[in-house]
C-alpha cells in the first residue's frame, strides 16, 4: 500500500505549497486535485509540473475527480465529456495513471436511465483504455444508484473493462447502505484506489463531507477495511481525503505530517524516522 494525502485536504493552499510542504512533512505520494493542477498549468508547462514533483520526490499515482459523465444530457453532457477527454490527454503527460470518476447518479431511475449509466461507464472505460488511463469509479452514499459497494462492484463487473475499477471511499461506505460483507467484493483486479477518513460525533444521517476527520480520530471501524486490503495484497494508493473547513486552516506542512502519520498508524505500517 502507498500512503498518500489528497490535495483537497489543503484546498486553499497553492499547488506548489502543497507539494513542497507535503514533501517536507514526509508525504511521498499525493492524490492530485485536478482543479488545482489545471489552474497551475494555465501559466506553467507540463514539463515544469513534472519537474516540481520530481524535485520534491513526490509521486502522483491518481487524480480526482471527474463528474457529470453518467446521467447528464444535452449541453451539460457535451461539456463534461469534453473536459473528460482533455483530462485523458493530460494525465499520461504528467505521469498520472488513474482518474477518480464520481458516481454522481441522482434523480428518478427508470430503465432508460439505467441503460445510460451502463453505456456511459462503458464508453468512458473505452476512451480511458485508448489513453492509457485507469478509471476508479467512486460509489456515493447519496446517489440514486450505486450508493453502495455491492452495486458499484456489479456495474464495474458488467462493463468488464480492464481500465474500469473501484474507488473505495470509507466515508461513502459507512454513511451509505454498504455492509461489511461487501468488503469481500474487493479484489486485486477491481480495486484501483482507496480513500480513508473518519467521522466523530455526527449521526450518519446528518453527516456531510465537511465533517470528515483524520482516519483513526473518529467512530469508523477502519480495521476491517485495512484487513481486506491486506488479504488481497492491495498495492495501490491509500489517500487521506477530507473536505473539513477546520482542517483547511492547518498549514500544508503540518497537516501533511499529521495526516500521513495517522494514516500509517491505521494501515499498520512502520513509523517514519
Amino acid at each position: 500500500m502507498i500512503p498518500a494525502v489528497s490535495q483537497i485536504c489543503t484546498l486553499h493552499a497553492p499547488l506548489e505549497k502543497d507539494v513542497e510542504d507535503y514533501a517536507a512533512g514526509h508525504v511521498d505520494a499525493i492524490e492530485l486535485w485536478l482543479g488545482k493542477v489545471e489552474t497551475w498549468l494555465q501559466t506553467r508547462s507540463v514539463a515544469e509540473f513534472k519537474e516540481l514533483l520530481s524535485r520534491h520526490e513526490i509521486a502522483a499515482p491518481v487524480a480526482a475527480f471527474q463528474g457529470g459523465l453518467l446521467t447528464s444530457q444535452g449541453d451539460a453532457r457535451r461539456e463534461h465529456w469534453n473536459l473528460f477527454e482533455r483530462r485523458l490527454a493530460l494525465l499520461p503527460q504528467i505521469g498520472v495513471g488513474a482518474l477518480v470518476v464520481a458516481g454522481d447518479i441522482h434523480g428518478a431511475l427508470d430503465q432508460q436511465a439505467l441503460d445510460r449509466v451502463h453505456m456511459s461507464l462503458a464508453q468512458a472505460a473505452e476512451k480511458a483504455q485508448a489513453a492509457g488511463v485507469r478509471l476508479a469509479f467512486e460509489f456515493q452514499a447519496t446517489a440514486s444508484l450505486a450508493n453502495n459497494l455491492q452495486t458499484a462492484a456489479a456495474l464495474v463487473e458488467q462493463v468488464g473493462s480492464p481500465n474500469l475499477g473501484l474507488c473505495f471511499d470509507a466515508y461513502h461506505y459507512y454513511v451509505g447502505p454498504s455492509k461489511e460483507e461487501d468488503l469481500g467484493l474487493l479484489t486485486p483486479e477491481n480495486l484501483f484506489h482507496v480513500q480513508l477518513c473518519d467521522l466523530v460525533g455526527v449521526p450518519r444521517e446528518m453527516a456531510s463531507d465537511g465533517d470528515r476527520v483524520l482516519p483513526g480520530d473518529g467512530d469508523f471501524q477502519l480495521s476491517p477495511i485495512v484487513e481486506r486490503l491486506k488479504q488481497i495484497n492491495y498495492r495501490g494508493a491509500v489517500a487521506v481525503e477530507s473536505m473539513n473547513p477546520q482542517l483547511w486552516q492547518i498549514p500544508p506542512r503540518q497537516f501533511g505530517e499529521i495526516a500521513v502519520t495517522a494514516l500509517r498508524k491505521v494501515l499498520g505500517l512502520a513509523s517514519m524516522d
